[in-house]
């Protein structure tokens, strides 16, 4: 298969490495440019480039992709897997057979750029992968195919990634040769059922002392609430509260005879600790 995989985070670290084991290898590797990170801001190469180095595969890190037509070269089709870009139209016209977007929800619910948090924030049982034929709208596109996954009480937004980079690379061994054959045929979404996600900023990760309190001390909703909060805001862009003006990180929880009871927190200015 000639074909350009796109990605950047952990996600798509997972599920490039699978393709790459189960001899679906990509002919070029598009990720972002190296971040600064950290405290002491390291220039830290994306995982997704990690990967295509290891395995020697043809690599581009642009700044921007509108002036990527020549590099590109000529893949059938691409698959896009957590790039963190708008792909312009004119790079998707790149592509014969398009763009075969890996999305993490069951499309049309859930749109946009936190599916997987947005799923868990909801107390939702259910999630799973979509793959889709990318257009110019965000998670608009003709599907492909789609698996189910179920939410565990205990899974947080590092686990479903885990589970659903495996499950996303499953999928498409089953399903681009099935495409590519001319054997699926893409089906509309029902667009009438689109909901879509936003962007979480640090203030979406406040918890109010008092909230805490309560949480901690009484049955209720509140318990709940911070527990998903917990499971699907960290590690970006964390979940904290605020006691005497200093900042407390919540960083493990779970629920115990229906309360909420904290296992890791990080008091500012110091490590991370078990409570």
């Amino acid at each position: 298969m000639n074909y350009a995989f796109f990605g950047t985070p952990r996600f798509a670290e997972i599920v490039l490495e699978k393709l790459i084991e189960g001899g679906m290898p990509p002919s070029l590797v598009v990720t972002n440019p190296n971040r600064p990170t950290g405290r002491k801001h390291v220039l830290t190469p994306p995982p997704a480039k990690v990967v295509a180095e290891r395995h020697h595969i043809p690599l581009l890190q642009p700044e921007t992709l509108l002036n990527l037509k020549s590099e590109i070269g000529k893949p059938d089709f691409a698959i896009l897997a957590s790039y963190g870009k708008i792909i312009p139209r004119e790079i998707i016209d790149l592509f014969p057979k398009g763009i075969i977007v890996v999305h993490g929800s069951l499309l049309p619910k859930y749109r946009g750029a936190t599916p997987i948090q947005t799923a868990l924030l909801n107390g939702d049982t259910t999630t799973g992968i979509t793959l889709l034929l990318m257009d110019e709208k965000v998670d608009h596109g003709k599907m492909l195919s789609s698996s189910a996954l179920p939410i565990s009480s205990d899974d947080t937004y590092t686990s479903l990634i885990e589970k659903l980079a495996n499950l996303s690379a499953d999928l498409l061994f089953k399903t681009v040769p099935e495409y590519l054959a001319g054997r699926i045929i893409p089906r509309e979404q029902n667009h009438t059922e689109a909901t879509f996600t936003k962007k979480f900023q640090t203030e979406n990760g406040l918890v109010n002392w008092s909230d805490l309190k309560e949480a901690e001390e009484q049955r209720g909703v509140k318990a709940k609430t911070i527990d998903r909060m917990i499971r699907a805001l960290n590690p970006d862009p964390g979940v904290y509260t605020l006691k005497e003006n200093k900042r407390i990180k919540l960083l493990e929880a779970r629920i115990e005879n229906d309360k909420l009871k904290l296992t890791k927190i990080q008091e500012e200015g110091k490590k991370a600790k078990e409570v």
